[in-house]
């Protein structure tokens, strides 16, 4: 255990270098609780900007992330297994690291590889390193190893500036890197290791990176904070009917969902406090994960899945992947992606599970509820005496992704708001929220590839040509494009 407080220590110095500038850090709590919620991404944007009328005003301005083109070309890399002595050299290497840092001989000995493979390697470790001095030894090997000096970027993150360029470059990973990689990640929390013993397991290991924050592997229904700091999934939330929600302001944001005849309004300062919910609604079992750092709130189906017996249990488990959250079902430790439902690790991904989900609406609180008079809302203290501040986040990303997000799609800005869907013949396609709200504010269709848009609260449903209800949910358009990629955007100017 002393071992685990010491790397923990040295993480969390280096997640404050990592998050220079914001108003809070990723790196544990801040309010005495235990644990991290209040800290563990940025601030979601509301779900539309208003002019003083109501109607929905002009989209902020963006922040600039990096496209495609603003990298440079990648370094030549071989392929294949590394040669026995490079491995073992970064084994030691890692261990060194670890003890204290690695010799800037053992640095110049991998940088003289040539293999530029080893970049993920380097970022490992530099999410993990433990004071100023280690990360730009680290810096300076990368350098060594590709030509590209982190160090002078104007990114104020050296470790967020190398991932981005290993993302851009979308390098191999060579065969025992999982293995290697599991090394450094386990050694700051053991609890992750099943994730990493899976040796099928379709991960895409060059792309996970640490949020900051431990893993939520409490039992279903505690309610206590994590020990060790960590976001705490809410089990089934106490529920008040809309005219016992007026602790929440009319203005405010809700995740809204309606099965089977039943709606419930999520309030978002207790989902970015939680990240995560599991509940009954409409006869069903949900899981409701919450990134905050890819304002995405999604709806999964936890009970009657082909090949379990029983109900599912999400938890968040404090890791990342290219800036999403990495969710995963606690009793079999199986990572379950966020974005698509597909089961990646574990048993589940044994069974080939893939869960099914329903709309989330993001709307304010007082359209919501004038949509669904008999809608329930999240208690003001959750059901477990727990007070929520209205912004706990304090706007993190105002400056844009404070975690690696690789190259950005230029057809829209990194953090507008999208509503996302899928048609039945598998083309995904975006609608930009505000533009989208405002168009049908004013009367007009808002439709591409035979999905529609249409207004629930002040939020966005989906619909298809024969009025049916298709799964959509919100997010930045950063996190949406990087999971469909070749996605139709709606334009109120046309294609």
């Amino acid at each position: 255990m002393a071992d685990r407080r010491h790397h923990l220590g040295a993480a969390a110095a280096a997640m404050a270098l990592i998050v220079a500038g914001c108003t809070a850090t990723s790196s544990g709590p801040t309010d005495g609780s235990g644990d991290a919620a209040a800290t563990a991404g940025p601030d979601a944007t509301s779900a539309r900007d208003t002019d003083a009328d109501g109607t929905a005003g002009a989209a902020p301005e963006q922040p600039v992330a990096p496209g495609p083109d603003d990298f440079p070309p990648a370094p030549a890399s071989p392929e294949g297994p590394l040669d026995d002595e490079v491995a073992d050299v970064l084994g030691r290497a890692t261990d060194a690291h670890f003890e204290g840092g690695v010799p800037r001989e053992v640095l110049d000995e991998i940088a003289a590889t040539g293999d530029a493979r080893l970049g993920w390697w380097l970022s490992d470790l530099m999410r993990f390193a433990g004071s100023p001095g280690d990360v730009a030894v680290l810096a300076r090997a990368f350098r060594d190893l590709t030509g590209v000096d982190v160090l002078a970027s104007d990114v104020s993150s050296t470790w967020v500036t190398l991932t981005d360029h290993m993302i851009a470059w979308d390098l191999p990973a060579w065969p025992g890197y999982r293995a290697l990689k599991g090394d450094v990640f386990i050694r700051t929390e053991p609890a992750w290791a099943p994730f990493f013993d899976d040796a099928d397991a379709t991960i895409d290991w060059r792309l996970l990176s640490w949020g900051g924050v431990l893993i939520d592997d409490r039992p279903r229904g505690d309610d206590q904070p994590c020990p060790q700091g960590c976001i705490p999934a809410l089990d089934d939330p106490a529920l008040v009917p809309a005219d016992e929600g007026d602790w929440y302001p009319d203005d405010a944001t809700v995740f809204g969902i309606e099965l089977a005849g039943d709606a419930v309004a999520l309030p978002r300062n207790v989902m970015q406090v939680h990240e995560m919910v599991n509940m009954d609604l409409g006869g069903r079992r949900l899981g409701i994960p919450y990134c905050t750092l890819c304002n995405s709130a999604q709806a999964w189906l936890l009970d009657d899945v082909p090949g379990v017996d029983g109900e599912l249990v999400l938890r968040t488990s404090g890791l990342l992947s290219r800036s999403n959250k990495v969710m995963y079902e606690l009793d079999s430790r199986s990572v379950v992606d966020t974005f698509t439902g597909v089961a990646r690790s574990g048993p589940l991904r044994e069974a080939g599970i893939e869960l099914d989900q329903v709309s989330v609406v993001v709307s304010s609180w007082g359209a919501w509820k004038q949509a669904h008079p008999d809608t329930t809302i999240v208690a003001q203290d959750g059901g477990i005496g727990r007070a929520y501040p209205a912004d706990p986040l304090g706007g993190r990303d105002d400056d844009g992704p404070i975690f690696p997000v690789g190259p950005v799609d230029p057809r829209l800005g990194v953090h507008t708001d999208v509503v996302g869907a899928v048609t039945a013949d598998g083309t995904p396609v975006a609608f930009p929220t505000q533009e989208a709200v405002a168009a049908l504010q004013a009367g007009e269709r808002v439709g591409v590839e035979g999905l529609t848009a249409v207004l629930d609260g002040d939020g966005l449903r989906v619909v298809d040509d024969d009025g049916e209800e298709v799964v959509a949910h919100q997010s930045f358009w950063f996190a949406w494009s990087q999971f469909w990629p070749t996605t139709q955007v709606w334009s109120p100017d046309g294609p």
